[in-house]
């Protein structure tokens, strides 16, 4: 895993992975600060009206951030918990927060992994993974919270361009009951997994889940 550092992502060409516009702002959704401004994510319906909120308010066309994030919205949601295992909160992917409907686009060129409808509550829903080779090395990227229709016509090993639309945001009766957002996530190994990869993380599996999972910015350069 070593060969993929920063230098080797910033040699790849900027990714878009929403068609929409150009205008984005930074959402903080850690423990500490929804906690500290009372922001009710565990209810759907008013977490999508505090989103809508801020991207009228900020007259942007989408929010984003999430990167190894500690957050409070998983423990609404066995998926993150159980008897056996510790309790998932660090998120390891970047959310991208627009209307249901948008287009996803490829990042970059590649193949269609797999895909699945995770249809677990606080899970991701629709799901796509991608396969891509640069340089010699094989990386996949993760897109999550997805309309179902995104998941017809699709097959393994379908080729897709780079920017090519792959599928389209979904609302929260079928994303997971989260306000649409896209779920973007690099993963270097897939571990054998098909159309599911951990998106959220334990303290304890972090430095293992983190060197797996870089940052995505690595490819969308999003700036504060």
């Amino acid at each position: 895993m070593s060969v993929f550092n920063t230098a080797f992502f910033s040699a790849l060409p900027e990714a878009r992975v929403l068609e929409t516009g150009s205008k984005y702002a930074r959402l903080d959704l850690s423990e500490v600060f929804t906690e500290k401004n009372s922001v009710e994510v565990s209810n759907s319906e008013a977490f999508s009206k505090y989103v809508d909120g801020i991207i009228a308010d900020l007259d942007v066309d989408y929010l984003w951030g999430g990167y190894l994030e500690r957050r409070a919205i998983y423990k609404r949601s066995p998926v993150f918990r159980d008897s056996q295992t510790p309790e998932r909160t660090i998120h390891l992917g970047i959310d991208l927060w627009c209307d249901s409907g948008t287009p996803v686009l490829a990042a970059l060129e590649g193949e269609v992994h797999s895909f699945q409808n995770n249809d677990s509550m606080g899970d991701y829903g629709p799901t796509i993974i991608l396969k891509h080779q640069f340089a010699g090395q094989v990386f996949h990227t993760l897109y999550g919270h997805l309309s179902v229709n995104s998941l017809q016509g699709l097959w393994k090993g379908k080729q897709v361009k780079a920017g090519e639309k792959i599928g389209e945001l979904g609302d929260r009766t079928v994303n997971g009951d989260y306000p649409p957002h896209l779920h973007f996530q690099i993963i270097l190994d897939m571990q054998g997994k098909e159309g599911d990869y951990p998106g959220v993380s334990s303290e304890e599996e972090l430095p293992d889940l983190s060197a797996n999972c870089p940052n995505p910015n690595l490819l969308l350069r999003l700036t504060d």
